[in-house]
């Protein structure tokens, strides 16, 4: 998602708030320490497809356990926003956790966020888990911009048939129960995992494909729906 909004003009900064379990470092291939600015004080982002991104795997040693309590991980996550040199940036997209837990409080708590986009797999056991979110950012005050619905199906790549493998449509059942907008559905495909592992996601690797489209954002979650430009 960052990358798509990245591809359509906007100033993306992207920040990995799953301190337990941080991705953001093999899913854009960066393998090393952040340098500081001239000051001292503040990380500067990697950079990568137009994105500048950070993340507390850059931090540790890549294989280390981050066994933290509660009060370090909301410092943790205070000092990615507020110790790194976005710049002036049109959209921060952050990369949460699942549940309702510090990362989501302190973020509600401690900016003001646009709103919050809610991803779960069709199945009840994941829906569960994700309606907890979204009545969690409504009832902290942060406006829910809409449901998608991950790894939404199969699409055989040799006999083209179609597989709902964890069921499917649970998402956009639960947005029209919620009343939240429903933003679409990503499937489940091996192009899209690769990219992940290789640090190329599918919106740079293969833009023109298919797979690409889903990940674009629609006229329900434009830019300026999203956008509050803010200078960190």
């Amino acid at each position: 998602l960052a990358v798509a909004l990245a591809k359509r003009g906007a100033r993306v900064g992207l920040v990995d708030a799953d301190i337990y379990g941080p991705s953001i470092p093999l899913m854009m291939e960066v393998d090393a320490r952040p340098d500081l600015d001239p000051t001292g004080r503040r990380l500067v982002p990697f950079e990568r497809y137009g994105v500048r991104f950070m993340s507390i795997g850059f931090l540790v040693e890549k294989d280390e356990a981050v066994i933290w309590r509660g009060p370090m991980v909301m410092k943790a996550i205070e000092q990615l926003l507020r110790d790194v040199l976005w710049g002036d940036l049109d959209v921060l997209v952050v990369d949460m956790p699942p549940g309702t837990g510090d990362a989501q409080l302190t973020l509600s708590q401690k900016v003001r966020l646009s709103g919050a986009v809610i991803v779960t797999t069709p199945q009840d056991l994941a829906l569960a888990d994700a309606i907890k979110g979204l009545a969690m950012f409504r009832k902290v005050g942060v406006p829910v911009l809409g449901i998608v619905e991950n790894m939404s199906y199969f699409a055989c790549p040799h006999c083209g048939n179609r597989s709902d493998v964890f069921g499917h449509g649970g998402g956009r059942r639960e947005a029209a129960r919620l009343d939240a907008p429903f933003l679409g559905e990503i499937p489940l495909d091996g192009k899209i995992r690769e990219g992940g592992d290789t640090g190329r996601p599918i919106v740079a690797a293969d833009p023109a494909s298919t797979l690409s489209t889903a990940w674009r954002p629609t006229s329900s979650l434009s830019i300026g729906t999203i956008a509050r430009r803010s200078s960190y």
